[in-house]
């Protein structure tokens, strides 16, 4: 039987692309932090993970999640069996209250090692794929010629749909929505996402006054805790994506018992990990409601994970693209050959696991961390 026989990592810190930087009303997200993880195996398999996280978003970072990695996590996985890589998913619930992101760095790579074991494409041992390809989206931010910029520079790397930063102020939210609805024409697919930014009364008004922008999908437009609220913004015409409400199974529920939204935007990280990021999809629409792939701004590795999870779901609400944005968002890439993305669809890897590895000097940093 395979155990895991190391667990290292290394940070890589990254800007954003000065094109694509967003804005929106939890602040800019102009770099990151990464902590990248490897799982080596006692048969001689590496897997690799990410986790992505922002401390302004979710009080995470590349230096806790480090800590956490190797201080906690490793010495309590090593020397464990590899499978039910659910149960060492449990381990480190015992071990470490909250941090999804930083299990979901580890969860990623020992899924990843454990389909590169069975000589798999990860997509195959998260119960798939039902599709090959993702259709995806990017966000639009910022007023006036910044928008206009991130529109182009997105439309230049493939792009066609988009959703707007939104809860920003709602005369603002209304201009920008109106500019950008001018620049993508009256066909192009526009969605807002306000990330909490609104008040009822706000909202309420701001949905009105977007209207005739005709915006596909209202995203979280309020505080995460306001189900209430968000259950009587369904009634205003327009789907309700849930985003920053649910982070895992617990949310998902009181989600469903307050009826507050049409979608619910799953995220590898939010979840801790791909399996459990399948389990929430496939929860959410056994009670009737749409899935989407949310980013927090995901790497190489990371947007891997997410490709995979929106492969394995039975039910993806594809008519609302996902945000399998990888490398685009970044001035480089860390992967040695990057993933099938022309901003419309992403597409599947075909070889075992995550199907993409770091690049050379990047796996370099692993060493000099050991």
């Amino acid at each position: 039987m395979s155990k895991i026989a190391a667990i290292d990592t290394a940070q890589v810190h990254l800007r954003a692309h000065p094109d694509l930087v967003v804005q929106g009303a939890k602040g800019a997200h102009d770099k990151s932090d990464f902590l990248l993880v490897r799982v080596m195996t006692s048969d001689g398999i590496t897997g690799f993970g990410e986790v992505s996280a922002t401390p302004l978003w979710s009080g995470e970072d590349g230096t806790t999640a480090e800590h956490f990695v190797r201080r906690i996590i490793a010495p309590a996985l090593v020397g464990a069996p590899l499978t039910p890589v659910g149960a060492l998913e449990s381990t480190m619930d015992r071990l470490i209250a909250g941090n999804p992101f930083t299990k979901a760095g580890v969860a990623i790579a020992l899924w990843d090692a454990y389909a590169r074991t069975l000589d798999v494409p990860l997509v195959e041992a998260l119960g798939g794929p039902y599709r090959r390809e993702v259709p995806i989206k990017l966000s639009l931010s910022g007023d006036d010629e910044h928008l206009r910029k991130v529109q182009a520079a997105a439309a230049s790397a493939g792009f066609r749909a988009f959703k707007v930063k939104v809860g920003l102020g709602v005369d603002g939210d209304v201009r920008r929505m109106a500019l950008a609805r001018e620049i993508v024409g009256p066909d192009g697919f526009l969605g807002v996402d306000a990330n909490c930014g609104w008040t009822r009364a706000e909202a309420r008004r701001a949905i009105r006054l977007l209207a005739p922008y005709d915006p596909a999908f209202v995203e979280q437009p309020l505080a995460a805790s306001d189900l209430a609220g968000m259950a009587e913004l369904r009634g205003e015409g327009f789907p309700v994506v849930a985003d920053e409400s649910v982070f895992g199974m617990t949310d998902l529920v009181r989600v469903v018992e307050a009826r507050a939204a049409d979608v619910v935007s799953v995220y590898v990280g939010k979840s801790g990990g791909p399996g459990r990021a399948v389990e929430l999809g496939r929860t959410a629409a056994a009670f009737g409601l749409g899935t989407l792939i949310g980013s927090n701004g995901e790497l190489g590795l990371g947007a891997a994970a997410q490709l995979h999870v929106a492969c394995a779901l039975p039910e993806l609400t594809t008519e609302f693209p996902s945000d399998i944005i990888g490398a685009h968002y970044y001035a480089e890439d860390i992967l040695a050959s990057p993933l099938d993305s022309d901003g419309r669809f992403v597409r599947l890897p075909d070889a075992p696991g995550l199907g993409v590895r770091p690049r050379e000097d990047v796996l370099s940093l692993f060493e000099e961390k050991s």
